[in-house]
């Protein structure tokens, strides 16, 4: 079956987005009342039929978060990676989101059996994250070409009491790493630019770190 994909032009808009302006979004009060079903159909029955189609599927929810998910270019990439573990893009600016809610809908249809573990949402993570997600989920990947917000990021995740940095040395076999500067369009756009990513990893301290 074929679809054609959605066309970025008809979805532009200001590459930022206010998080703090007065937005109207949809949310759960908490992660225990969210309808996944909505998003992952193929891995969940709707909530009130109380069950999952496969006890296996989805058992441990959404595994991964693309916060400021953009056009949606790690999400395609993360699919492929972990067909069997959920994902999430997170994504505020609404013509933007609406792009990869339709990418994600024409790759389903285009492949079907494929790309049923990603999803993307419209909301303020700021805000928001601790309605979708039970507290301490998994690590953090942050990358980003301005060094400031480098720095920045890493100060304050460093002076956090609950996280600590994952050692360069031990992040040499993650297969994510080497698809975070080269799979999304901002990635795309400071490698023709000849620019740098500043990439640091976080780990929080229930966990080893190593």
């Amino acid at each position: 079956m074929s679809a054609s994909m959605p066309q970025k032009r008809y979805y532009r808009q200001r590459a930022h987005s206010n998080p703090m302006a007065d937005h109207t979004f949809d949310y759960p009060v908490c992660p225990e009342e969210m309808d996944w079903s909505q998003l992952y159909p193929h891995f969940f029955s709707p909530m009130d039929e109380r069950h999952d189609r496969d006890p296996d599927k989805g058992k441990h929810g959404v595994e991964f978060a693309d916060v400021g998910c953009g056009y949606g270019g790690l999400l395609v990439e993360l699919s492929r990676l972990f067909p069997e573990k959920l994902i999430l893009g997170l994504e505020i600016r609404v013509k933007v989101s609406d792009y990869v809610q339709d990418r994600i809908k024409s790759l389903r249809a285009a492949e079907p059996g494929h790309y049923q573990n990603i999803a993307c949402l419209r909301s303020n993570a700021m805000k928001y994250l601790p309605n979708f997600f039970t507290k301490g989920q998994g690590m953090v990947y942050t990358m980003t070409d301005v060094e400031e917000v480098h720095l920045w990021m890493v100060k304050h995740f460093t002076e956090h009491p609950l996280f600590c940095q994952v050692a360069e040395e031990d992040l040499v076999n993650d297969i994510i790493i080497s698809r975070l500067g080269t799979c999304t369009e901002e990635g795309k756009k400071v490698q023709r630019n000849g620019g740098k990513n500043f990439l640091a990893v976080f780990r929080r301290v229930e966990d080893e770190c190593k």
